[in-house]
């Protein structure tokens, strides 16, 4: 019965009505504004349809869809967009924090790390300096100890060449004292008291 009415009326076409140009996604409007505007939205009427002719119901029909859909669609589409870009926006502050503490940890590993080895050389710069001074002191005493051996052998040389010079004295001595007694002797033609065991 609908295609006898539209075949009687030709000349009454269904026009759709004007839908609004959305707002671009980058000036969208907050998660606020949409709220309000899909709440202001009326609902289509269904009274109203049932008064009308059949051919006015397919045109409401026709023409309140596709806007709603696209109203409706539009503002599914704007919230899931404005969804994506706060949970873009909310991805990249994570990561720029996560980024940021990495090189806060890394600056402060790296502080640590070059003061461990500034600690490390200036502790083996006071060793060395003190093993430098115990050596400086050991070749002192060494030199020390070497002058007084050097000392003490000069000493033990000369006692031993005083002794030496007792002993050969006393050696002229006794055999100028034997040559004297033996010309004693000789002169008196006495023998001496004391006789050789050999004989």
């Amino acid at each position: 019965m609908a295609e006898l009415q539209t075949k009687a009326e030709p000349g009454s076409v269904p026009v759709p009505a004007p839908v609004e140009p959305e707002p671009p996604l980058a000036e969208a409007p907050s998660l606020d504004a949409v709220e309000k505007k899909a709440a202001a939205a009326p609902p289509p009427a269904p009274a109203a349809a049932e008064e009308t002719k059949a051919l006015a119901v397919v045109e409401n029909e026709k023409t309140s869809d596709p806007v709603k859909k696209k109203a409706t669609g539009g503002s599914l589409d704007r919230d899931i967009a404005l969804a994506e870009i706060e949970k873009e926006k909310r991805l990249s502050n994570v990561k720029a924090w996560e980024e940021s503490e990495k090189s806060k940890a890394e600056n402060k590993a790296q502080k640590q790390l070059s003061a461990v080895a500034a600690w490390e050389n200036s502790k083996k710069a006071a060793l060395e300096a003190q093993l430098r001074k115990i050596e400086e002191q050991l070749e002192k005493k060494k030199a020390e100890y070497g002058e007084k051996m050097k000392n003490k052998i000069a000493l033990i040389h000369k006692q031993a060449e005083e002794k030496k010079a007792m002993v050969e004295a006393k050696r002229g001595e006794e055999i100028l004292k034997a040559e004297e007694t033996a010309a004693k002797y000789r002169a008196t033609g006495n023998t001496p008291k004391k006789a050789f065991g050999c004989f």
